[in-house]
């Protein structure tokens, strides 16, 4: 599977947004509109046409030509640019033996279809009422009736006018973002969109024309952000838009001051937090974040929260400082060369080896990585680790759901057949021969994970089937993750379901992993902060010891000679 082709973003979306504004068109509404109105005066002819023997089968003709006609000839014309020989042509009407017939046909034919054309005339509906459908598609967000422009200018200006020459450095946006009634961490955004990283100051004017632009053209949060932080002349977010707001955060955050100094894990740490923000937003996998996946996702509630909670580890589902240092501390000691990437050797040795070789292998083909270079090199980037950890820590979450299920399906059709879930048990069977455990044969086992995800097909399970599923960790572990395997299987069956059921539960996975892990790792380091204060401690002793000692040499030489 080529890494392009995996990572292209879903089409069905974009299908149905344009198929939608197809939809909503008047001219659509009105050519479906003439010819359900065509289908319906054909059934009332039908009824009142035809007292002679033969009407049946002039009915039957008629109905057969004029709907036939009405939708390939109406409906499909200013689509697929049919021509009406060629729908002639291929309309399946049998050909009558009896010439009179034919004739009849023929008649009725046309006087049906002057009866259509008067029908028309009739019941000829004014152009006003096909344009009563609403918009109901705003990629910009839905317009709000009563906003006040000039009222929201009129404020900023004012704040403006508090500065030296009515010019706003970053320092001064903050106050700049509450007079555009926008959350305290959009002044980054706000001061860079203003075009102040050039210059090291916005002017009122400036930023007047460019925010009333923005009033003007999108009309709810998620479109505002979005026009900050993308480049000109795009849509949507890539990764790198992110650096210049998350840099601000670092900076200015009260959580984050300790971190300030140490300017060389600023890129760590940022780095860590739009991987996190792409993991939960982009659900396309295209790598671009749109205005929909942001109005769809709770980040903009969690920029909002920037503001009032000081404690930065308390936002857990981007920008907590412990789940950051706990996923570079596990890459850390991962990459010996440090180099911030690593291979197929380095990754193996993750939690003791539990990780099966085949399944690394998957990671490192290209199905859920982006860097093509690092790809080539067989090494996967700390930004793609991110992913893995994550991933393999809670594999309840829709993106671990799909992460771990784009690496199962080798031939990438979409579905997980019995080759493929035995592929990867056969490697489990080996490591429980050598720890002397006797492994479940792959047919009861197999029962086991379809009584358990239960698949709407039989023989294959989907994306779909592992979504519905309450116990998807289970389902995964069995057949890559021999230690957490080896765990759920000492666990009683019952308890995994009420854990699984747990749906109101407010720790993720993930965040109880995060939380011990740190706890580990701060224990760690206290033990060997205590270890070096007491070498140092010993060494100093020793020290004075042996001066003593010379000291006493010296007194008792000096007594004797």
């Amino acid at each position: 599977m080529s890494p392009g082709k995996v990572l292209q973003p879903v089409l069905k979306m974009k299908v149905d947004e344009l198929f939608l504004c197809w939809l909503s068109q008047p001219a659509t509404q009105m050519t479906l509109k003439d010819c359900l109105r065509r289908i319906k005066n054909e059934e009332k002819k039908e009824i009142g046409s035809g007292d002679s023997g033969n009407g049946k089968n002039e009915r039957f003709t008629n109905k057969n030509s004029s709907s036939k006609q009405c939708i390939f000839g109406d409906t499909r014309l200013p689509l697929m640019s049919f021509s009406p020989p060629q729908v002639s042509n291929t309309l399946p009407l049998a050909t009558p033996a009896n010439p009179r017939n034919t004739s009849n046909v023929r008649a009725t034919r046309g006087s049906s279809g002057n009866r259509v054309v008067q029908t028309k005339k009739e019941e000829t509906l004014p152009p006003s009422l096909s344009q009563n459908i609403p918009t109901f598609y705003f990629p910009r967000g839905c317009p709000k009736e009563k906003v006040n422009i000039d009222a929201v200018i009129a404020k900023i200006e004012r704040t403006f006018s508090e500065f030296p020459n009515e010019r706003a450095t970053l320092e001064d946006m903050g106050k700049v973002a509450k007079a555009c009634e926008c959350p305290l961490y959009w002044k980054g955004p706000l001061f860079y969109c203003a075009g102040g990283e050039r210059t090291g100051y916005v002017s009122v004017h400036k930023f007047v024309a460019m925010w009333r632009k923005i009033l003007q053209t999108c009309y709810d949060d998620a479109a505002k952000f979005v026009h900050l932080l993308m480049n000109p002349g795009c849509n949507y977010l890539v990764q790198e838009d992110f650096i210049p707001f998350l840099q601000d955060v670092v900076n200015s955050h009260p959580g984050l001051l300790f971190l300030k100094e140490a300017s060389e894990f600023h890129s760590r740490y940022i780095t860590t937090v739009i991987q996190r923000i792409f993991y939960t937003v982009n659900r396309s996998w295209s790598g671009k974040i749109t205005c929909n996946e942001l109005r769809k996702s709770n980040f903009l509630q969690n920029v909002a929260l920037l503001e009032e909670e000081a404690d930065i580890n308390q936002l857990t589902d981007y920008f907590s400082y412990e789940h950051f240092y706990v996923i570079y501390c596990k890459f850390w000691e991962l990459d010996t060369d440090h180099d911030l990437y690593i291979d197929r050797k380095d990754l193996a040795r993750h939690n003791d080896h539990a990780i099966s070789n085949r399944m690394i292998e998957r990671i490192f083909s290209g199905a859920v990585t982006r860097g093509r270079k690092a790809q080539k090199d067989g090494k996967i980037s700390y930004a793609d680790f991110v992913w893995f950890l994550i991933s393999e820590e809670d594999k309840k979450t829709p993106t671990s759901i799909e992460y771990w299920f784009r690496c199962m399906d080798l031939d990438g059709d979409g579905a997980l057949s019995m080759y493929e879930l035995e592929y990867f048990y056969e490697e489990q069977c080996q490591k429980l021969d050598n720890m002397a455990i006797e492994p479940l044969p792959f047919e009861d086992c197999l029962c086991q994970m379809l009584d358990l995800v239960k698949p709407q097909y039989e023989g294959k399970i989907t994306l779909h089937d592992l979504k519905q599923c309450k116990l998807t960790n289970v389902f995964f572990d069995t057949f890559f993750n021999i230690e957490k395997y080896l765990d759920h299987e000492q666990k009683d069956q019952f308890s995994m379901l009420r854990d699984g059921e747990g749906e109101s539960q407010e720790v993720s996975d993930w965040e109880k992993y995060a939380a011990e892990e740190y706890d580990i790792l701060v224990a760690e380091e206290a033990a060997s902060d205590q270890w070096n204060d007491g070498l140092i401690i010993n060494i100093v002793l020793d020290a004075i010891f042996v001066k003593h000692c010379c000291l006493s040499c010296s007194a008792l030489c000096s007594v004797l000679f």
